[in-house]
């Protein structure tokens, strides 16, 4: 078979394939109706199996970019995956962790808030202002981190500090 035949009959029978439903049309179809559109006898042997090697070659090139496609989705549900995994990971429970894995007590306000965290084999007490970046809220130098001991004298001495504040604010 010359090539310009083979090159004509390649071209009608990838037209054909790209056209039909894969799931219902046979090899024999295929070959029928290459063999109408080119008016060529397609069931010669030497034909009939470049044809058959046609279709082979584009149901596995077919079956290759399904493949891709199937692994590109997997990898896209893994990778989201991994996120709702890390959220999740950031609130265990009804207790809610930063980006360092650092407790987060309570928010004062939407820059400011308490947290629990470990530094140097020493567990702290931070109060500290926050500020984003790229998407990542991150502390400033402005705040104060207490040791257990330090927020123990603390804590003692809030009544002390709820006494004086009542008393400033009857002055005004």
């Amino acid at each position: 078979m010359d090539s310009e035949t083979s090159n004509k009959i390649s071209e009608t029978v990838l037209e054909i394939l790209k056209s039909c439903n894969l799931d219902e049309v046979t090899e024999l179809k295929i070959r029928k109706m290459a063999s109408e559109k080119l008016g060529l006898d397609l069931s010669d042997p030497t034909r009939k199996k470049f044809v058959r090697q046609v279709v082979e070659k584009f149901l596995a090139e077919e079956q290759a970019k399904a493949e891709a496609n199937e692994q590109v989705v997997e990898e896209e549900e893994e990778e989201e995956e991994e996120e709702e995994e890390e959220e999740e990971g950031k609130k265990k429970g009804d207790k809610e962790y930063d980006d360092d894995g650092d407790l987060i007590v309570c928010r004062l306000s939407h820059k400011r808030r308490v947290t629990i965290t470990e530094f140097r084999g020493k567990t702290l007490v931070s109060i500290r202002e926050y500020y984003n970046k790229e998407g990542k809220e991150l502390p400033t130098a402005k705040g104060i981190s207490l040791t257990a001991e330090q927020w123990a004298t603390f804590k003692k001495n809030i009544p002390g500090v709820e006494k004086a504040i009542k008393k400033l604010e009857s002055r005004s």
